[in-house]
């Protein structure tokens, strides 16, 4: 007869458990490796880092990929997780605090599981460094070291105009200019100053993509981008900000910058006039018709052939800035 002792039947009892949890635990691992192809499984988010001062908002965007790299369209739940501010679970429009601080992997965007999460970093910073220090030539909208010229109204520079070593204007009027205007004076000798010290800033950027075609028909993200001879733009020349109100374009051209006629630089997700500069190494022409969004730092001239307009800056630092008819400057 078979007996059952107190051991054999707590040895059984063990051994029964065992089995459950193994069972339990294989059931609850599920399948092992990365999720298959066409299955999230990275995210990444946007802008990061994310400079941006105080009691300000930021747009974040999340981008879902699959283990090959394709897009896969989620819906992000948004987070912050170290501080720094707080931010809308359902759009990713972050608000700073008050703290000046680097908060990093602060900003979280998951899928709906919450087991796959992208993070970026915040900089909360009172003066974000965005391109050049302009100093006393940022309140130019013209700036020549020879002259500057107005073939005929109607042409108008919403900002101040200076000529330094060269001392003349022609065409004004009846080409109007709404700010002041400084001939051969000790305030335009100090704008070139700063305006040699805003061109030397800009050569010395480290470049990022190599520029090698025209450049209109495309779009770029933020950016160092240089050629080693002329940049021509022909259509439109589209930069993308990602979603960040700092993101900063220089664009670099060892020789000459011209754009075509009815050429465009056209600014989406965030992208600033302001934060866009064109350092020339000789000189740049703005085609007829062109609508140009950016600042143009020349090494020579500067000139706008008929109906082309400025949200910039035309800042040449020995020869003049040519205005043809029906031009406009507006400081960013």
């Amino acid at each position: 007869m078979f007996t059952v002792t107190r051991s054999t039947a707590r040895l059984a009892v063990i051994t029964a458990f065992a089995g459950l949890l193994a069972a339990a635990c294989e059931t609850n691992l599920g399948p092992k490796g990365p999720p298959p192809a066409g299955q999230l499984a990275a995210i990444a988010v946007t802008p990061n880092p994310a400079r941006l001062p105080p009691s300000s908002s930021q747009q974040f965007v999340a981008h879902g990929t699959d283990i090959n790299g394709a897009v896969i369209v989620f819906v992000p739940t948004w987070s912050v997780v170290a501080n720094g501010g707080s931010i809308n679970p359902g759009s990713g429009m972050f608000a700073a605090g008050a703290t000046l601080a680097t908060f990093g992997n602060t900003v979280r965007a998951c899928n709906n599981l919450g087991n796959i999460c992208g993070f970026a970093t915040v900089i909360v910073a009172n003066t974000p460094p965005v391109g050049p220090p302009l100093g006393k030539a940022s309140t130019y909208g013209i700036l020549a070291g020879s002259t500057v010229t107005c073939a005929g109204a109607p042409g108008t520079i919403n900002a101040d105009v200076g000529v330094f070593p060269g001392s003349t204007t022609t065409g004004f009027p009846p080409c109007t200019i709404t700010g002041a205007t400084h001939l051969a004076d000790a305030t335009s000798d100090s704008a070139q100053q700063a305006l040699t010290v805003a061109y030397n800033a800009l050569a010395a950027y480290a470049c990022g993509t190599t520029i090698t075609a025209d450049m209109g028909g495309t779009t770029i993200p933020a950016g160092v981008y240089c050629s080693t001879s002329s940049i021509g733009v022909t259509g439109t020349l589209t930069l993308d900000g990602g979603g960040d109100p700092n993101a900063l374009f220089v664009i670099q051209a060892a020789s000459t910058l011209t754009t075509g006629t009815t050429a465009s630089i056209a600014l989406i997700n965030g992208a600033q006039a302001k934060n866009v500069w064109f350092q020339v190494g000789s000189s740049a022409t703005l085609g007829t018709g062109t609508t140009f969004r950016g600042n143009i730092v020349a090494l020579t001239s500067i000139t706008l052939v008929d109906n082309a307009t400025m949200l910039g800056r035309a800042l040449a630092r020995n020869g003049a800035v040519s205005l043809g008819t029906n031009n406009s400057i507006t400081l960013p």
